[in-house]
């Protein structure tokens, strides 16, 4: 379905341009997202913002799982010496211990993803904004964020990053 609103929305384009060329120039501008997830400040400061947030559970987690695998190490080891009875507790309770850790670090991660989409949103917002701004003052009839291909005289992406950046 994707792949053929693209094949339309180019199709649109291309007869615009055709359009638009008879009449006056159409100018076009391609913002290339990625770059500025990577290079813009405000996208940055989410980052670090997100590192900071989940740094201390992230250690936990890690810590768990260091003990959980020491844990495992030790009952394989005691195993063959242990009573039956022994034997099946210590291995209940691992597993149980595993599924808590494996709860943890899912819950873990849906929180971090969860926040990263919040933050990444609110960098693309600041960035639409920007792109409307410049779209409005430089006269573009068209800015596009996704393309396979984009010749470099159509790249806005840097000047969308120094507004993004000056606007911090």
């Amino acid at each position: 379905m994707k792949h053929l609103s693209n094949k339309f929305f180019l199709g649109l384009v291309v007869a615009l341009a055709g359009f638009s060329a008879s009449a006056q120039e159409f100018k076009v501008g391609v913002v290339n997202l990625d770059r500025i997830f990577r290079e813009a400040n405000s996208a940055k400061a989410a980052q670090t913002k997100l590192e900071q947030e989940f740094s201390k559970r992230e250690k936990e987690l890690n810590d768990l799982a260091t003990q959980l695998k020491s844990l495992s190490d030790k009952f394989e080891r005691e195993a063959p010496t242990l009573a039956e009875s022994q034997r099946n507790t210590r291995q209940k309770q691992l597993v149980d211990q595993d599924r808590d850790f494996q709860r943890k670090r899912r819950e873990f991660q849906e929180d971090l993803n969860t926040r990263k989409n919040e933050e990444l949103q609110q960098v693309i917002e600041r960035a639409n904004k920007v792109v409307k701004t410049l779209a409005e003052t430089e006269k573009y009839d068209l800015i596009l964020q996704e393309s396979v291909y984009v010749n470099p005289k159509h790249d806005i992406t840097d000047k969308v990053i120094k507004a993004l950046n000056a606007a911090r």
